[in-house]
């Protein structure tokens, strides 16, 4: 079974790959706090070992200077991997904002793009059901934009799943050859959630909204989101984040304005990543909203994402 492989990996680099081990260890001394915004909650950790990832430089001349470290000749000797569908490589994350957090490359070294790769999204949740797969897009978080991948961390660490699951801030839009979609009331983020059993109809559905927002960002290397989808009692829930900017204006601030925040899935799924702890202590619901509002698409544009879905 692929999942148990996956976890013997898991249990084996932990053991065998001192980086991997201690950085899994300092898990426990990690920090977290939460904020409370017009009846949903928000979780702030203070995690100094993600340094590397949010402060990344990943404009084109920066991404070109360095090894790709997601191909397999540049990653470190003792990092191992188990394939999957011939296609992808599941690795442990040396990095973990989750307790088991998997970075998964693909064979090729390819461009960060989702629309061709959606179903080996979703064939991913199905084989590994405890963990929830995650996409940060080119210019949404992923600090790796020059190869294609995935990520994934163990499910119920991000609020978003149980706030999708609480119901009261979700709203039925349609169905269509059964797939549910839904969107999401005063949640701080414009989300679309789809849920359903047919990986056909749920790709045909993404790949609508995918180009509908293609039509609003005609400029981008790929429309800006993030996606969250999971498997579970048989379906697929898949969350879909539209976004208007990479980083907010805190990000470039200097001095006390200064927030190192650069918001990729699992921020935008309710787990605001700090690498300072001065960050973790500023956070409130104020500037929370205001960094959400800054990079999230605004909802006016839902009916466009919709178009020919409705």
């Amino acid at each position: 079974m692929f999942a148990e492989k996956v976890n013997d990996l898991f249990i084996s680099q932990l053991k065998d790959w001192a980086l991997a081990g201690k950085n899994y260890s300092l898990l426990g001394k990690v920090l977290t706090r939460s904020i409370r915004i017009d009846g949903f909650e928000i979780l702030v950790q203070f995690n100094p070992e993600r340094i590397i990832s949010s402060s990344a430089k990943v404009d084109s001349k920066s991404v070109g200077a360095r090894p790709c470290f997601l191909c397999t000749q540049n990653r470190p000797p003792e990092q191992r991997g188990v394939t999957f569908e011939d296609t992808m490589t599941v690795l442990i994350n040396p990095y973990p904002i989750f307790g088991k957090h998997l970075t998964i490359p693909s064979e090729k070294h390819t461009d960060q793009r989702i629309r061709d790769n959606f179903e080996s999204m979703l064939a991913l949740a199905e084989a590994l059901p405890d963990y929830a797969i995650f996409y940060n897009g080119p210019e949404c978080g992923a600090s790796a934009p020059d190869h294609f991948h995935f990520q994934a961390g163990n499910r119920g660490f991000m609020i978003v799943e149980n706030d999708f699951e609480d119901g009261r801030l979700t709203e039925l839009i349609t169905s269509v050859r059964g797939v549910r979609i839904w969107k999401w009331n005063r949640y701080l983020r414009t989300l679309i959630t789809l849920e359903g059993s047919d990986k056909a109809a749920l790709s045909d559905v993404f790949r609508c909204i995918f180009d509908n927002f293609s039509l609003i960002q005609p400029d981008r290397q790929e429309p800006m989101l993030n996606i969250i989808t999971y498997h579970y009692r048989g379906k697929w829930i898949i969350h879909i984040f539209p976004r208007k900017a990479h980083r907010p204006s805190q990000f470039f601030a200097a001095g006390k304005d200064k927030i190192l925040l650069s918001p990729a899935s699992v921020d935008l799924g309710g787990v605001l990543i700090t690498p300072r702890e001065e960050d973790f202590n500023k956070l409130t619901a104020t500037n929370v909203a205001d960094i959400f509002n800054q990079i999230c698409l605004d909802e006016n544009n839902l009916p466009v994402l919709m178009n020919g879905i409705l």
